[in-house]
């Protein structure tokens, strides 16, 4: 698809003198025009327009498809930037180019992703990691996991999926991959109109993707595993662990493929019990705790996860370190009352199996929920169990998932490392 940009010799640089005409021309592509002083946060470099930010009076949404590429006005007629409609969505648009001379297309994709990829090689000496990161990275509806040769993309946006081809043919030009997966299968997209499938681009995809982290070597599942596989947001966080698990007994909860648990064995703790409800899950965590070497320190335990430790806590089962990282409880704003309450539970039963003198590693991937949230419902957790907790450590998101500073909805991860010690 070919997207026709923006011309305009009297367009200067700066934002306060950029004016357009809403009139529509042949080089240009459909406007829409927004409320009066709806601009400002795109201003600050937010990327998202609500359904009533938008001006339907000027431009009625009935008129547009779902991501349809468009121009973005102000209520003065001031252009702001260019990117995709979807009139079926909460978000209303996404705008993706403040260059009239570049909006969506290919060739931006590959420069995004250029840029992208450079970031990455600084962090990562393998090519192991979160290549895109939707609008973090400029490209807004567009996540791609990167393990070795092959790829993981997944798309949550109308103004993506009708890219689909152009950003298949932009990951060729940038990184040559040998196989590229679309897990589409993301409830997201429902919020967007679109069909949840996977599909694979290409003659072949590897049943396994192979990871390779901190030294150790993982292997997940390529299209059964959850979301896009392999959880990189955690990476970093998980390189903290040595000193805290070494000669320890451990226990992981929410385990899925063990990237807690098997690394917490390979830097020397003593016995770790992973726990997950997925049975496919735990015979990854068999497996790559056999890939390092760990197998006779790892145990698996399947159930629910509160179900599992009300029984340890029952046979009176202590641990010098529980890791807890559980899937958000905090989807969207109206569940956040239920979700603090999962959260200070999750971390109170952990406590209550923990030794006088234990490490917590808690973690929240919730958005919704602040740090200070966070902190404030460990600590309530704390008090219920008499323990008294210091932090020592806390931890976001890895590089590979850069925080947008104008778009709190990307900052989603917390990561405490507590100490949890007798009330004083």
């Amino acid at each position: 698809m070919r997207i026709l940009s923006v011309k305009s010799a009297t367009l200067a640089p700066d934002f306060s003198t950029r004016t357009m005409s809403l009139k529509v021309t042949p080089m240009s592509l459909a406007p829409i025009r927004l409320k009066k002083d709806q601009d400002r946060r795109l201003r600050f470099g937010h990327c998202w327009i609500y359904s009533n930010e938008v001006d339907t009076q000027a431009t009625p949404m009935q008129g547009f498809e779902a991501g349809q590429p468009v121009d973005i006005f102000t209520h003065q007629q001031k252009w702001v930037g260019s990117g995709y409609v979807n009139p079926h969505s909460l978000i209303s648009a996404r705008l993706v180019s403040r260059d009239s001379e570049h909006p969506l297309s290919e060739s931006l994709i590959v420069h995004r992703l250029n840029i992208a990829l450079a970031l990455r090689q600084r962090f990562y000496a393998a090519p192991y990691y979160r290549l895109a990161f939707g609008e973090s990275d400029g490209l807004p509806g567009l996540v791609v996991d990167r393990y070795g040769d092959n790829l993981v993309v997944q798309i949550t946006t109308a103004g993506m999926e009708r890219l689909k081809a152009e950003i298949l043919a932009a990951l060729h030009k940038v990184l040559k991959p040998a196989a590229v997966l679309f897990r589409n299968d993301s409830s997201m997209r429902e919020l967007e109109g679109l069909e949840l499938y996977t599909e694979i681009a290409g003659d072949h995809y590897p049943e396994v993707l192979d990871v390779q982290e901190q030294g150790c070597s993982f292997q997940v599942p390529a299209q059964a595993g959850q979301k896009t596989g392999w959880f990189y947001d955690q990476a970093f966080n998980r390189g903290r662990i040595a000193p805290y698990v070494a000669g320890a007994r451990v226990l992981d909860v929410f385990s899925y493929v063990g990237a807690w648990g098997v690394q917490a064995a390979a830097r020397g703790a003593q016995q770790v019990v992973c726990v997950d409800a997925s049975q496919a899950a735990l015979d990854a965590v068999a497996n790559n705790a056999g890939l390092n070497g760990v197998a006779g320190r790892v145990q698996v335990q399947r159930g629910d996860a509160f179900e599992v430790m009300r029984e340890l806590r029952a046979a009176r089962e202590r641990f010098d370190v529980v890791m807890v990282d559980p899937p958000a409880f905090i989807k969207r704003r109206k569940d956040i009352k239920e979700g603090e309450l999962a959260y200070r539970r999750v971390n109170q039963m952990a406590l209550q199996l923990l030794s006088r003198d234990g490490i917590l590693v808690s973690s929240s991937c919730s958005h919704h929920l602040s740090h200070d949230a966070f902190l404030k419902l460990a600590q309530q957790a704390g008090r219920h169990t008499d323990r008294s907790l210091q932090l020592l450590e806390q931890g976001y998101q890895s590089p590979d998932h850069p925080i947008h500073p104008a778009m709190p909805e990307t900052a989603y991860l917390k990561t405490f490392y507590f100490r949890s010690l007798p009330a004083f």
